[in-house]
């Protein structure tokens, strides 16, 4: 077998290696349901005890370096929420955030910077008022 040849082998290995791992890592990250406030990264943190407002978040936005999050109300934990654009028409509200984990992220906080996870959300729904 000439170099070339065995170089196109190569080549070929590692293309499959590289799809094998691809596929493994779709089919590791499964769909997920949170239940949360869409709030923002800056103070986020403290929605534990205080609903967000949307004056608020959008000040966080614009002034903070902030990025729309989910507070989790069930775990008590905050992920950045992605796509942005579809966050934030969700301000302040009780949602429902169907999605997968994409993995760590840096947070812009009221307490520094912090590393979190983000949500690539592939539905948000409003949580019907009772």
């Amino acid at each position: 077998m000439n170099t070339m040849s065995k170089r196109f082998l190569t080549a070929c290995a590692v293309i499959l290696f590289a799809g094998a791992l691809n596929f493994l890592a779709a089919a590791n990250s499964k769909t997920e349901t949170w239940k949360g406030y869409v709030t923002d990264t800056w103070c986020g943190l403290h929605r534990e005890t205080e609903k967000p407002t949307v004056a608020c978040t959008n000040l966080c936005l614009s002034n903070k370096g902030a990025k729309y999050a989910l507070f989790d109300v069930v775990n008590n934990k905050l992920y950045v929420l992605n796509p942005q654009d579809q966050a934030a028409k969700y301000a302040a509200q009780l949602v429902t955030v169907t999605g997968t984990l994409t993995g760590e992220t840096q947070m812009v906080t009221a307490q520094g910077t912090i590393s979190g996870s983000t949500i690539l959300a592939s539905s948000i729904s409003a949580v019907p008022s009772k």
